[in-house]
């Protein structure tokens, strides 16, 4: 929907390399950063299996806030799920500009507005950037975690094409929640955002999206 065979991709916080394995199945030319090595080795080791046709998987140690390896409009597709704050610290507090290890919503906004604006340069125009985020709980109440990312990309200069929500099968109070949830048709915070955002082309007339790029105070 959103590439075509020989298109390039980046993931520029790629974790355990699901993004460049389905681009590796797919025939996509993908790029993945982690700030974190051991992440990066998980996803070099995850990419070890043969597919034809062949694509180029690249994954190397970097930083979503430096692209200046890249070139502007390098790439068709952005695709990435940053961490949740700190709520899982992937490195133990033990690398400088670790998303996972920033506990301030401000400061983890701010950061993601730096990234948003860095992949909006990277991203070629009319393209599409799609980012998994989700909310958290702080003091038993709710803390609308993706609301704000989604609006720092915006405020970058993305549009909003689509909100897609994916239900969470994979947390502990899924279980307990689920037949509740079918029988009242409701969720509570088992699902996460999959924000897709596109960058404009030069000169579009974007008046009549002004909705799909509303930014709030923050």
């Amino acid at each position: 929907m959103y590439t075509e065979q020989g298109d390039s991709i980046l993931d520029p916080m790629v974790g355990a390399g699901t993004t460049l394995i389905e681009a590796k199945l797919l025939v996509r030319d993908a790029v993945g950063l982690d700030i974190n090595p051991q992440a990066v080795a998980l996803s070099k080791k995850a990419l070890e299996f043969k597919h034809r046709p062949e694509s180029e998987q690249e994954v190397r140690v970097g930083d979503a806030r430096d692209l200046s390896s890249f070139e502007d409009d390098s790439f068709d597709l952005v695709v990435t799920h940053p961490p949740y704050m700190n709520i899982i610290k992937y490195s133990e507090g033990k690398i400088e500009g670790d998303l996972s290890n920033t506990g301030s919503l401000p400061k983890f906004c701010e950061t993601i507005e730096e990234i948003a604006r860095e992949l909006l340069r990277v991203l070629r125009p009319d393209k599409y950037c799609a980012i998994l985020i989700g909310d958290t709980r702080r003091g038993r109440h709710y803390v609308p975690l993706a609301f704000n990312v989604m609006q720092r990309f915006l405020k970058a200069g993305f549009v909003l094409r689509e909100d897609i929500i994916k239900v969470q099968h994979n947390c502990s109070a899924t279980a307990r929640w689920r037949p509740k949830a079918r029988a009242g048709k409701f969720y509570l915070i088992m699902h996460e955002h999959l924000f897709v955002f596109r960058k404009p082309k030069e000169g579009e007339d974007l008046a009549r999206l002004k909705y799909s790029r509303a930014v709030l105070s923050f």
